[in-house]
């Protein structure tokens, strides 16, 4: 077996939940930090900034203009920057991530006394419970080692009411949209970028972990399991990213 065959069996069994999954993605986005940001953009045509502009309106921030929130899984930290610029907003963002580098990539984009990167696993995050007056992560959730390990400490950290929101990849149903959607992310996705970041499997990762990642219905049940209320979820662009939003109830610690 070659390298490149052992390298693309790791990437499928990481994205299938298998026990190395934390080691590889935490290595495999360490590798692919410094390109992150232009892949994310070039890969998506630009459309991963109205998703997150999308997400962020969810969140409920001006509930408490000045609390502190969580960015979850927040990589080079554009959604706790596109927070701390939102007009009115004078809270405290902390960037959790377990991946350094990526951190580092995005160290500068807003001033460490609004959002503050902290190198942490979402398993076990460094925050006291009910401290935190919301939380979100962008297409980061579906990598963590246990889903329902991170929803229930996101679910620790929270006040009661405070909402938890999560913009992560779909699949589209409509069957014409499907085809032409699942050749893109399987077959041109991982071409261009393994090209660009040098990483040959961390674009084969990506729509395998996707296709493993609990579709919307199940992941809202796994959220409400973990104890969210009001769950909702809406697709975006014809069903290739979904944002669901769920809150903290208020009888719960």
């Amino acid at each position: 077996m070659t390298t490149t065959d052992s390298e693309a069996l790791e990437a499928r069994a990481a994205a299938a939940g298998a026990p190395g999954k934390r080691s590889y993605v935490q290595r495999m986005f360490s590798d692919i930090a410094p390109r992150y940001d232009l892949l994310n953009h070039l890969l998506s045509m630009g459309i991963d900034r109205w998703w997150r502009r999308l997400a962020i309106a969810r969140l409920g921030w001006e509930r408490a203009p000045e609390g502190h929130y969580l960015d979850l899984c927040a990589g080079t930290l554009d959604v706790g920057t596109a927070l701390s610029r939102q007009a009115g907003f004078r809270g405290h963002i902390v960037g959790a991530d377990f991946a350094e580098p990526m951190l580092r990539a995005g160290v500068g984009k807003a001033p460490r006394t609004t959002l503050a990167p902290v190198v942490a696993d979402a398993l076990a995050l460094p925050l006291a419970s009910g401290t935190m007056a919301g939380a979100i992560v962008a297409f980061g959730i579906r990598n963590v080692a246990s889903l329902d390990s991170a929803l229930a400490e996101v679910y620790r950290v929270l006040v009661p009411g405070a909402r938890f929101v999560i913009l992560e990849f779909s699949t589209p149903r409509v069957a014409l949209l499907r085809t032409a959607y699942l050749f893109y992310f399987h077959k041109v996705l991982p071409l261009i970028g393994g090209l660009i970041s040098g990483h040959r499997t961390a674009y084969q990762y990506l729509p395998q972990s996707v296709a493993n990642f609990p579709e919307t219905t199940i992941l809202a049940d796994r959220m409400r399991a973990a104890g969210f209320a009001d769950v909702v979820f809406t697709t975006l662009t014809f069903g290739i990213a979904a944002i669901h939003v769920g809150e903290k109830g208020k009888k719960h610690s």
